[in-house]
């Protein structure tokens, strides 16, 4: 899926040019001549990274900084022809994550707005909390409880086989193999003639009424390992 940027320049020649090498690289480009057409565009649209310039029309671009920042995260790059100290201050003080003066070197333009991303992307992938609760197809399994229901009906399940459906409930639509869940699990180096997984998931497909051969929920790559899809 592309990226979304946000270009607001009121130099059509710049911002023509942005889009086309942004476009080039595979984002979605959305061009705006002023600050108010553009922040009436972000209500209710998602936005990966902005380009503003400081100089606009209607509003300078370190006050529609500040106004993005008052509802969105997403990185901002300010764009102007001024290269004085203190507007590069005022910039990164009011939320911009970058800055670049005019005129600028297309291609390095492109390698800032991909560096923000990256950084953006890896700063939400650490922060992201971790789930507490899964609940699809009539499975409900809680951390925070320790219990899991399926179809309404609790099932006993040990604190080995709890923390087996956990994981592969974490890891869902993905196989995991034998050797990735006994050392997640049990936390210790995986013996490959250890049969210890494969009694402790048969046990586990006992409990929750699941056949060997056609299990709905546990299911079996073989040769591969397990997944929950």
């Amino acid at each position: 899926m592309p990226q979304h940027i946000l270009v607001v320049d009121d130099e059509a020649a710049i911002a023509d040019l942005v889009e086309v090498y942004l476009t080039n690289e595979g984002f979605d480009v959305h061009k705006f001549a002023a600050a108010a057409p553009a922040l009436e565009y972000i209500k209710g649209r998602s936005s990966d990274l902005a380009l503003l310039d400081v100089m606009l029309p209607d509003m300078d671009g370190f006050a529609l900084c500040q106004k993005i920042r008052e509802e969105h995260l997403f990185p901002i790059i300010m764009l102007t022809a001024r290269v004085e100290d203190m507007d590069k201050i005022t910039g990164l003080t009011l939320g911009a994550d970058d800055y670049i003066t005019k005129p600028f070197n297309p291609l390095e333009l492109v390698a800032r707005v991909k560096t923000q991303l990256r950084r953006y992307t890896r700063y939400n992938q650490q922060f992201q909390p971790e789930p507490e609760e899964f609940d699809f197809r009539g499975l409900q399994i809680s951390r925070a409880t320790h219990k899991c229901q399926l179809y309404g009906r609790e099932l006993a399940l040990t604190p080995l086989e709890f923390s087996i459906l956990w994981y592969l409930c974490e890891k869902r639509g993905q196989v995991v193999s034998s050797e990735e869940l006994f050392e997640a699990v049990w936390g210790e180096k995986y013996l490959d003639s250890n049969n210890t997984v494969m009694s402790h998931i048969a046990r586990l497909r006992e409990k929750m009424g699941e056949p060997s051969r056609r299990p709905k929920f546990v299911k079996t790559v073989w040769g591969v390992g397990y997944t929950i899809e």
